[in-house]
């Protein structure tokens, strides 16, 4: 039984869900079930490890292989079915919001997940920063249909005090009990799981988090896709609502990091050859940490990217002036005028190389090596990007200023197959 009621858009209102869960006896272990989110994950070669790291990996739900989109949807419902049927999956007894933690080394990072009510970006309440492409969101729309379950949390942050107080009291005492779970992934980074039922500490957070605004820091496409089925809902009861890791900036900061391009089949040599009288060009032979130390240092000066394909760096920077003027858009504020993702596809992939923005010609990647790696491999570019800075993002974020999709990535992402939000009845 579902415990959420009508959505309504007064601040954040998180409201507690019967988690559902790993049966822990019931797989070989805990790490061994998780992936990073959906779009993280390198595919083939990713997809393929985590698939086979434990038969009940969770990508097998957000990432199901077959030949077409239906029956990949219908797979992945079949999958989920069977899974809670054979007692591998389960929901909690009582709803609850539930106190996650992520932590390797000196990164600590701790927040809420819970079942944010649904709201349109012009509401103010939800700040999206990056624009969505609708094949991705009818996608995982079709996915979130069959399977009748929100798979993943998406990130959202929202600026506190800095004290603890209010939500960010409640998690820290939280943390002081025994988890309901505890396990390191093979990236190093330990994860513990809570729940909170207490109604006191309930109303707590609920209290907090009705004076707070989010901003989306990952998860532009789930957020679309949760609009959309509300939408298709005249009566939403629990589709009006989307599975949310809630985290305080001003308490945890989230480190930004940039999201780099794969140019698929274009060759290092005809992606210079293009830039000819444009940018400045400078031939790179250093390790991939000091070109990105070079590229930090031109990019404090104005628009600046590595290319990255042919076994070596080459540091793209000081476009003329005229060739910006000439592709970068006007109808939007300067700082969006001046962003590297701006200039990457206005004047680059859209102006000088005539790339289209589609999955077959380009791939984003999140890890540097694993960008230029692929590049080498395939004799491909890859496009690596020096991070926008977050003050950035959120401003133009209130300003109702979307950002080319891929923009930023904010980190770290939490795990996929920790916790789960059924929202049918089985």
């Amino acid at each position: 039984m579902n415990s959420e009621g009508p959505a309504t858009n007064d601040g954040l209102r998180l409201l507690p869900f019967r988690g559902l869960r790993y049966v822990a006896e019931r797989v070989g272990s805990l790490a061994a079930v998780t992936s990073p989110p959906y779009d993280v994950v390198v595919r083939p070669d990713g997809l393929h490890h985590l698939e086979s790291a434990d038969p009940y990996n969770i990508v097998r739900l957000i990432l199901p292989q077959a030949t077409t989109p239906a029956a990949r949807h219908r797979q992945a419902a079949d999958t989920l079915a069977r899974w809670e049927a054979e007692g591998v999956l389960a929901q909690d007894p009582e709803p609850a919001l539930y106190v996650y933690e992520q932590r390797r080394g000196d990164v600590l990072q701790r927040g809420v997940i819970g079942a944010l009510a649904l709201s349109e970006p012009s509401e103010g309440t939800v700040l999206p920063h990056e624009d969505v492409m609708p094949d991705i969101v009818a996608d995982r729309a079709a996915l979130m249909r069959a399977t009748g379950a929100n798979l993943e949390p998406l990130l959202l942050t929202y600026r506190g005090t800095g004290a603890a107080t209010g939500a960010t009291a409640i998690i820290e005492q939280t943390v002081q009990r025994p988890p309901l779970l505890a396990t390191t992934t093979e990236d190093g980074f330990s994860h513990r799981l809570w729940s909170v039922t207490d109604p006191a500490d309930l109303a707590a957070v609920h209290a907090d988090l009705t004076e707070r605004q989010a901003l989306i820091a990952d998860g532009h496409h789930r957020w679309a896709t949760y609009l959309k089925l509300r939408a298709e809902h005249p009566d939403p009861g629990p589709w009006g609502y989307g599975l949310v890791l809630l985290i305080d900036m001003a308490r945890y900061p989230l480190q930004v990091r940039a999201i780099h391009r794969l140019l698929h089949r274009f060759p290092v040599a005809r992606a210079l050859a293009a830039l000819d009288g444009a940018f400045r060009v400078q031939h790179l032979s250093v390790p991939l940490p000091e070109a990105l130390e070079t590229l930090a240092m031109a990019a404090a000066d104005g628009n600046a990217f590595l290319l990255a394909g042919d076994g070596a760096f080459h540091l793209v920077d000081r476009p003329e002036p005229e060739l910006l003027a000439r592709t970068v858009p006007h109808d939007r504020p300067t700082a969006w005028r001046k962003l590297d993702a701006t200039v990457v596809h206005s004047t680059l992939l859209d102006h000088l190389w005539s790339i289209p923005d589609t999955p077959e010609h380009i791939s984003y990647i999140h890890e540097t090596a694993t960008a230029v790696e692929q590049a080498e491999r395939t004799r491909s570019t890859a496009v690596v990007m020096h991070p926008v800075a977050e003050e950035v993002v959120r401003e133009l974020a209130r300003e109702g200023v979307m950002m080319p999709r891929k923009s930023t990535s904010f980190g770290p992402k939490p795990a996929t197959g920790l916790v789960l939000r059924r929202l049918t009845e089985n």
